[in-house]
């Protein structure tokens, strides 16, 4: 395989989440022509910075997937069209975007998602390495190897899978939960035929993109109607993510885990409070560590100001749960305990004071 530096071993000492500031989308206000916040993603790292969970430098800086690594997966083809910012525009679903330059296109919207994508890579192989890994962003389930849509320009899940099949001895089997509203006929499409990944999806049945020959490729179809409330979707999630991980056990859990399911989101459709998501995202990583299966969050959709409080709420339920723990992930390439101990308590001492 061609050389990456996504696979690169990030520093000692650092938690397996992923993020770059150059996730954010925002320039000159276009950004908010689509119902999507798009900066959500450092709203949830300064609410775990906050909450004392994570610093700037034990986070795992997100580099930019490369046009080299982008067609592991896309064809030539596909990224060329992307030189052109009206393809760009119907894909982001920002019309104006199609009046700008291209290298302004490139630069404040496809550059950003680049970097997430590439996060979402980094985030596969930490995971496999740590038990666990976030990636603050990504989870671009519409966009296939030569198709995008939804907002989605890159088929990050399809990216991070084939980079660990083809790279990481031992990872031959993947399955995606993909708990956003929305199907996600991107990945469906990509491993269609493909023995190796088994795919669960859970989704509001009436809206976008209701992709039919896409659903061919769902193992475990839960097709929710409009609404669906909290006992409902937990009970059937539950059940579900149980049954998909007996059924098949593979080496990493891909967990797509989209907050547009939140009561009220204009395009979700579905009702499901703040505590339901947070529990959703347990039930998952309950499933997936109980069993010592690596698993790779992904944040996708969730298109209100309120889901970036939410997110972060969980991933700090989660780690007090102790299902995200540090003590695997000293990150350490050969840290001594004794030094991890020393960095944290000059930690809390540096709070204190």
């Amino acid at each position: 395989p061609h050389r990456t530096e996504l696979y690169e071993e990030p520093p000692s000492g650092c938690w397996p989440i992923v993020y770059s500031p150059d996730y954010n989308i925002t320039f000159m206000g276009l950004e908010k022509l689509h119902p999507f916040d798009a900066g959500k993603w450092g709203k949830v790292i300064n609410f775990l910075k906050e909450e004392k969970l994570i610093a700037d430098d034990l986070i795992v800086q997100a580099r930019e997937a490369t046009d080299e690594d982008l067609l592991v997966v896309h064809t030539r083809r596909y990224l060329n069209k992307l030189k052109w910012s009206f393809v760009v525009a119907t894909i982001t679903e920002i019309p104006p975007v199609a009046f700008l330059p291209n290298f302004v296109v490139q630069r404040k919207v496809l550059k950003p998602l680049r970097t997430q994508t590439g996060g979402t890579i980094m985030a596969g192989k930490l995971a496999v390495d740590r038990g666990w890994a976030v990636n603050v962003g990504g989870g671009f389930h519409h966009c296939s190897s030569d198709k995008g849509g939804g907002f989605c320009a890159y088929a990050d899940i399809t990216l991070a899978i084939k980079f660990l099949f083809e790279r990481v001895p031992g990872v031959s089997k993947a399955t995606i939960i993909d708990l956003d509203a929305h199907q996600g006929n991107g990945h469906e499409r990509d491993f269609m035929d493909d023995p190796r990944v088994y795919i669960m999806d859970a989704y509001n049945r009436y809206i976008y993109p209701g992709d039919g020959f896409a659903k061919r490729a769902i193992k475990r179809k839960v097709e929710l109607e409009w609404g669906t409330e909290d006992a409902e979707y937990l009970q059937k999630v539950h059940t579900h993510v149980e049954g998909a991980l007996n059924e098949f056990q593979p080496h990493i859990v891909v967990y797509n885990a989209g907050t547009d399911i939140l009561d009220g989101d204009p395009l979700g459709g579905l009702a499901i409070s703040p505590q339901g998501i947070v529990k959703r995202d347990e039930v998952v990583f309950r499933a997936a560590r109980s069993r010592g299966i690596p698993i790779l969050m992904v944040m996708s959709g969730g298109y209100q100001k309120r889901t970036a409080r939410i997110i972060a709420d969980s991933i700090l339920n989660l780690h007090g749960l102790g299902l995200l723990d540090r003590e695997r992930a000293a990150c350490a390439v050969g840290s001594s305990s004794v030094e991890q101990m020393i960095r944290d308590s000059a930690k809390d001492f540096s709070n204190l004071s």
